[in-house]
Formats: C-alpha cells, sequence, structure tokens
C-alpha cells in the first residue's frame, strides 16, 4: 500500500510526564502548540499517523513535547467524550502522573462512551530496599496524621497541589520542593525550594544535611529522575512516608513503558488489538 492509501490515525496522548514525552518523541517530530485550548489542528506527523498531546496547563512553563500540543481542560469526561468524537480520536493514551486520579477516570469514562480504545501508560512504583525505613500510607491527610511522631524537619515532595493537607500542622518544619511558587494554605514554618528534576544522589545528600532533614514525605511516582532522595535518605537513616499511588479504572490496560504503548498501539492498529503486558 502506498502512502496516499494507508489510512491515517488519530493518537491523542494525555500527557505531562517523562513517558509521555518520549512517546509523542517516538511518534511524532517537533513540538507546536496549538492556539487555544478548545481547538487543536493536529498536524500530520507521518503517512499513516497524526499525534496530539494534551497537557493540563498547570506547570507555568511546562516542557513541550514532540507533535502537536493541546494545552487546558476537556470539561470532565462529558467534554473529552466530545473531543474524541469531534477529532476523529483512534487510539486514548493515558500517560499522565500517576497520581493524576480524576484525569484517569475521565479518560476510561470517556473512551467507554465515545468507543475509543484506552491505554494507561504507567512507569513502575517504588519498592522499598534493604535498609530503607519506610512508612506505606493511602493520602495525604494520612502521611500528615503519621509526621509529629517521625520528626520534626520535614522534606516535603508531594507537589505544591498538596501542600493545604499540612497546613495544620504548626510545631513542625517543611522544606517543600516545586517546579512553581505554591499558594496557601500551607504550614507557616516552610521553606519552598523551587527546582526540577532530575535530581542527582549527591545534591539529594547535601540537601538532606544542609537543612537537617529528619523525615521525607513523597508519593510513590516511580520516577527515576527523583528516585536519588530515596537513596539519599536511606544512608542517612532516614525516615520515609511514601503515599501509595492509586489504582488504574478497573479494565483499563497497563503498558510500564512508551515501548509497551508502542507495541500496543500497532496492534491495535493491525487490527489484532492486545493489552499490554
Amino acid at each position: 500500500m502506498n502512502d496516499a492509501a494507508r489510512p491515517v490515525r488519530h493518537v491523542l496522548i494525555l500527557g505531562g510526564t517523562t513517558e509521555a514525552r518520549r512517546l509523542a518523541t517516538t511518534l511524532a517530530p517537533e513540538p507546536s502548540v496549538a492556539p487555544e485550548p478548545s481547538v487543536a489542528p493536529e498536524l500530520s506527523l507521518e503517512p499513516t499517523l497524526r499525534v496530539t498531546t494534551s497537557l493540563a496547563g498547570r506547570v507555568a512553563a511546562p516542557r513541550l513535547p514532540a507533535g502537536h500540543v493541546r494545552i487546558g481542560g476537556f470539561g470532565g469526561p462529558e467534554g473529552l467524550a466530545r473531543w474524541l468524537r469531534e477529532h476523529a480520536v483512534d487510539a486514548l493514551i493515558d500517560a499522565t502522573h500517576p497520581f493524576a486520579d480524576t484525569i484517569s477516570h475521565n479518560a476510561a469514562e470517556a473512551a467507554a462512551t465515545a468507543h475509543v480504545p484506552l491505554l494507561a501508560l504507567r512507569r513502575p512504583g517504588w519498592v522499598p530496599g534493604p535498609g530503607d525505613t519506610w512508612h506505606q500510607v493511602t493520602s495525604l491527610d494520612e502521611a500528615a496524621a503519621a509526621l509529629p511522631t517521625l520528626g520534626t524537619r520535614i522534606f516535603l515532595t508531594t507537589g505544591r497541589m498538596g501542600l493545604s493537607h499540612f497546613a495544620h500542622l504548626t510545631d513542625l518544619w517543611f522544606l517543600a520542593r516545586s517546579v512553581d511558587v505554591p499558594e496557601p494554605p500551607h504550614p507557616p514554618r516552610m521553606e519552598v525550594l523551587l527546582d526540577r528534576g532530575p535530581f542527582t544522589l549527591e545534591a539529594e545528600r547535601a540537601l538532606l544535611r544542609t537543612h537537617r532533614i529528619d523525615v521525607l514525605v513523597t508519593k510513590d511516582s516511580g520516577a527515576t529522575a527523583t528516585s536519588a532522595k530515596l537513596t539519599a535518605a536511606r544512608e542517612a537513616g532516614i525516615p520515609v512516608v511514601v503515599v501509595r499511588r492509586p489504582p488504574v479504572p478497573e479494565g483499563v490496560p497497563v503498558a510500564a513503558d512508551p515501548g509497551e504503548a508502542v507495541v500496543w498501539l500497532q496492534r491495535l492498529f493491525n487490527g489484532a488489538a492486545g493489552t499490554a503486558n
């Protein structure tokens, strides 16, 4: 079949993660930003493929992926389902952060409504090793409740959107690392460190030492770019409060890396869709 006769397939990636950018790089050429969140004229990237990555727009200066970029929300599952139909999306890949629970459930509902195949791209979670002192919890509120018995100088790496869960802990001191400046409410005794990974082990060791950190709080994002803090905490004998990630919506197949997502797409577009392992 020549290029002109090949059907064009439209892939929508719900992005914002390293894996989403890697997948877009595999499937598409250079980045370009849509002029309006509600209108996304896709770019034909290959004879049989066009790719759009959607970003929530919560980060002031996001790293743009390859291919066409759409910034802004959809208006819930109904809005996303409408967008899928109006833009003739053939496959939807949820490559959002493992803790973006709302958009993941919206994607599952929208995909079912619009009859679009859906794949979740999720990096594997972290696993404690010898010498780790982990306190695994199911929520930020549970993490906050555990802190008064663990230490007094807390390194928060849970993102700026969750700082309100710790705002009532007035007797503890916090170092909060964030890409953008957090807005209140947040703990009254808090220093903000604006930074973006990847972070080296040497830098994480120095940070814990300089700020005299005695407890680390993190979400199980599973990213290697931010895992050095776990090694540094283990070496320093510092306890780590780890918030478990929410499960992927029931019935949604999961790929552990972009390569598995590509295999899923190949099977889907060859007429033999299968679930990724």
